[in-house]
């Protein structure tokens, strides 16, 4: 145990070298929060219902330890979290705060056990989730006082959470200053693994994509009211700060802007009115490579979408043509109205939901029998997506996720069992004699998702059947 004057000097010591550390430019570093650029907005802290909903998230998706090995136990019980919750902005923060608590779940468990915290406190078990994703907003801030919101009506436990941490303010600076000098790192950034580094900062340097949604809008009327808002057209966006927005090379109506200018895009009416939708690459290749192959009243069956977006674009590339876009695996019928609502609202007019699942699908089922096209689009490990917040956000994915993303992959079983339903659906999409092609996209880095599956699936179908150049690997590149 310190006395009071030694942590009073390791408390200065400790601010002054984080000081220093903050103001050094790492080339190598990405611009997340551990990082903060010289410059950048001091970061005062979330409202309640984000450490609330990051809590119960981090709840979900943290790393089981053996006993023997638990340094921290943590309850089953969710905290009751408020209708905010289900604002995509306050999510959005949620989940970014949660994954960031589980990137760094070793390091925070281990600053609460030096800093006495635990097994000290008295606070129950099942807001433990809490102190974590709070602990990793307070040491990011700097251990400075969050600035609360004379708006927003306090939340009990992030109060006595809060009061908690504060109380050992001293000690925390320095089990974190310990914990930097023993693994000989400027930030806890550095004490990340390197896959998990290599990945995040490959996330810091990709652009966002959004496509245009044609029913409602022109490409020159887009172009004409993101100049009013000061973007300027250019060639290519990589490495430039300011305002400027580029034509994607391989699909035409997709833009591509710098990746620090999301938030002051969202302000724009184009967003609002699904005039302008942001998705990852990797879809709008899919869609645009289905459209490819299309004769003008051919059908399309789309498997395992994930966003209704997906579903959106393609309704959106072939509104001029007579076909039918079959949407299989919507088993709740109760969802019906909402996704009609959302696809009245973009302008799609050609979808037709079907409630079974793709593996349940009568090969001879009537309604498909005009269907030349197959996009399937599997569950997938995901490490190929730039951002997984995001992408779970968006595309409807499993928290699991994010998990992977921590630890720098899934491991072999998963890839595994994530393989094996590839393939199932893979060949199952191959009876569908009538369909003439199979568009087969993953967000996957990996080759056993990707080619092998493919060469695996061919080697047990029809030797007529032959893979196109346009495979897996092509896609990959640009997602």
């Amino acid at each position: 145990m310190f006395n009071s004057a030694n942590e009073l000097e390791v408390l200065e010591e400790t601010t002054a070298e984080i000081s220093q550390l903050s103001s050094l430019a790492l080339a190598g570093d990405p611009p997340c929060s551990d990082n903060s650029s010289t410059g950048s907005p001091e970061k005062t802290g979330y409202p309640d219902s984000v450490y609330i909903l990051a809590a119960n998230i981090f709840q979900g998706i943290r790393l089981e330890k053996s006993p023997e090995k638990a340094l921290i136990k943590y309850g089953n019980e969710p905290l009751p979290s408020s209708t905010e919750s289900e604002d995509e902005s306050f999510q959005r923060l949620s989940y970014e705060l949660a994954f960031s608590a589980l990137k760094y779940q070793d390091i925070l468990e281990t600053i609460l056990i030096d800093s006495y915290i635990f097994p000290s406190t008295t606070i129950p078990h099942h807001l433990n989730s809490l102190i974590i994703v709070m602990l990793y907003d307070f040491q990011d801030r700097k251990f400075q006082a969050r600035l609360l919101s004379n708006n927003e009506a306090s939340i009990a436990e992030v109060l006595e959470v809060e009061n908690l941490l504060n109380s050992f303010k001293t000690k925390l600076a320095a089990a974190l200053a310990r914990c930097r000098i023993k693994h000989d790192a400027l930030s806890i950034y550095h004490i990340l693994p390197e896959t998990v580094r290599n990945q995040e900062l490959r996330a810091s340097t990709l652009p966002l994509y959004a496509w245009i949604n044609t029913c409602k809008i022109s490409p020159e009327e887009v172009y004409y009211t993101l100049k009013k808002n000061g973007y300027n057209k250019v060639k290519s966006v990589l490495h430039i700060d300011s305002k400027v927005f580029a034509v994607d090379q391989h699909c035409s109506d997709v833009l591509i802007f710098p990746s620090h200018l999301k938030s002051d895009l969202l302000n724009i009416d184009l967003f609002k009115d699904y005039k302008l939708i942001f998705q990852d690459k990797s879809r709008s290749l899919a869609v645009h490579s289905v459209k490819a192959l299309l004769n003008m009243d051919d059908d399309i069956l789309m498997v395992n979408t994930g966003s209704w977006y997906t579903v959106a674009h393609m309704s959106i590339l072939t509104n001029n043509n007579t076909s039918k876009i079959f949407v299989c695996g919507v088993q709740s019928q109760a969802k019906d109205p909402d996704l009609k609502n959302l696809f009245t609202k973009m302008g799609c007019k050609n979808i037709e939901i079907l409630h079974e699942t793709f593996m349940n699908l009568d090969l001879k089922d009537h309604r498909l029998q005009k269907v030349k096209v197959i996009l399937l689009l599997p569950r997938c490990s995901g490490l190929g997506v730039s951002n997984p917040v995001e992408f779970i956000l968006n595309e409807h994915e499993d928290t699991d996720l994010l998990k992977d993303f921590s630890q720098g992959g899934p491991s072999e079983d998963k890839l595994h069992v994530l393989a094996q339903q590839q393939y199932e659906q893979l060949t199952h999409a191959m009876k569908f004699t009538r369909a003439q092609a199979i568009v087969y996209c993953t967000c996957s880095v990996y080759p056993e998702e990707n080619e092998a599956i493919v060469k695996k699936a061919l080697e047990f179908q029809d030797h007529g059947i032959k893979v196109q150049p346009y495979s897996g690997t092509h896609l990959r590149r640009y997602l």
